[in-house]
């Protein structure tokens, strides 16, 4: 008998059937996701994309480039990854019959995604941004017919499917050098993922073959990319459950010292003087940045993030632009980043971080959004609010919003939305 690849296992996995409350879970991740692309039109950066790219008509064109602009995008933790920038616009624009069948698409573009991302080790996402190398794999699980499953067209179906999944593969990728360097490359990335899916499927289905062994194969992306891959798991649990929610616009790897820092300043009264903050390794890579110098820099900026929670409070996404940024320089000063092994050892499963003033300290281990500390529906929901209202529409489109992604049952209806917001 053939040995099986991972690649048809994750095929296999993807075909069964999407329950009630994981579509309504997805409903969430929608809402959330389509609150980032409406708060991004008032980012410093999306006008210069703007400028840049000649956009088809497709209003999801732009919201590729959108999605994970601000910084507050979803995102899994043993992953290290953002699915929904790159699965909402491949589930929306393989134009799905009916809303199950996109919020179906989604759940299994977040599931290939993180099967995928969560067997990467250390040494790839030292190099590699596994948005984008696990991106892909969400992409083609998006943008999959799943609408002919019958069980004389089930083994085809993996077959091709595994064609897909090898073909993305083969050129899948994203260097982290774009956070040494001023671009728009992280965008682009998401773009270029999502394009990835939607060629690999279109020329899987007329049957160019792609290799089955594209992950575990002794040239395939493991022996590449990774020292170490971790097994790919298959749960019974659709993984959209283990996705987390971002509060704030800043990296993932920053929330950390915001939550500690907002937890410390309430027990205080005030953070002034020294603050001290002890984190994991990996946010210590990406957001030791004392001396901002963009809205990206800013948003990649511990310092940044923990001052301006001691002068100004809860983070709202005027505190990184570049006002802000001019702004709290004196205070970001004050501001020290250390690791500390033992956060850094609970690392990915907790993402956590220590803050000391004043002779004073907080330590939280998981931070606002995760599983063990989750936004409620009406956090979501006022989170999408204000990102809307952030993105200068008017109260009429968040209520639109939140009408269709919670409660919608016509994918069109997103999209005309989306073309109305971006047009």
């Amino acid at each position: 008998m053939t040995q099986e690849s991972l690649t048809e296992k994750l095929a296999t996995h993807l075909m069964r059937p999407v329950d009630k409350a994981t579509r309504q879970r997805a409903r969430l991740h929608l809402l959330d996701w389509l609150g980032c692309v409406a708060g991004a039109r008032r980012s410093e950066i999306a006008g210069t994309i703007v400028h840049k790219v000649d956009v088809e008509q497709d209003p999801l064109d732009m919201s590729r480039w959108f999605g994970n602009l601000l910084e507050m995008d979803d995102v899994h933790r043993m992953s290290i990854l953002h699915p929904g920038p790159i699965v909402w616009p491949a589930a929306l624009s393989a134009f799905p019959e009916s809303m199950d069948d996109t919020l179906d698409r989604a759940v299994k573009g977040y599931e290939a995604t993180i099967a995928v991302g969560s067997t990467f080790d250390a040494a790839h996402y030292g190099h590699y941004h596994n948005t984008a190398t696990a991106g892909v794999f969400g992409a083609v699980a998006a943008f999959w017919a799943y609408d002919d499953n019958s069980p004389g067209n089930f083994p085809q179906e993996i077959e091709t499917m595994t064609a897909a999944f090898g073909l993305a593969g083969s050129v899948t990728g994203g260097l982290w050098q774009m956070r040494n360097e001023v671009s728009d490359t992280k965008q682009w990335h998401i773009v270029a993922a999502h394009n990835t899916g939607n060629n690999a499927c279109c020329y899987a289905w007329d049957g160019i073959k792609g290799p089955r062994f594209i992950l575990e194969g002794p040239q395939g992306l493991y022996a590449a990319t990774c020292e170490n891959p971790k097994p790919m798991t298959f749960p019974e649990q659709w993984r959209i459950h283990e996705v987390s929610f971002k509060p704030w616009g800043a990296c993932r790897h920053a929330h950390p010292a915001i939550d500690a820092a907002l937890e410390l300043k309430t027990k205080l009264g005030a953070l002034e003087g020294d603050i001290l903050v002890e984190t994991y390794a990996d946010a210590i890579a990406f957001c030791d940045r004392p001396d901002p110098q963009s809205v990206i820099d800013a948003k990649f900026s511990i310092q940044h993030a923990v001052a301006l929670v001691a002068r100004k409070g809860t983070p709202r996404l005027a505190d990184f632009e570049s006002g802000a940024i001019a702004e709290l320089a004196d205070a970001r000063s004050l501001v020290t980043v250390s690791e500390a092994s033992d956060i850094t050892g609970r690392y990915p499963g907790h993402y956590g971080a220590r803050i000391t003033c004043a002779g004073e300290t907080v330590e939280i281990a998981d931070t606002l959004g995760d599983p063990e500390r989750p936004l409620s529906e009406t956090g979501i929901v006022e989170k999408a609010w204000s990102l809307i209202a952030w993105g200068g529409l008017p109260e009429a489109e968040a209520d639109r919003a939140v009408y269709l992604a919670l409660k919608g049952q016509d994918p069109e209806a997103i999209r005309k939305m989306l073309s109305d917001w971006l047009s």
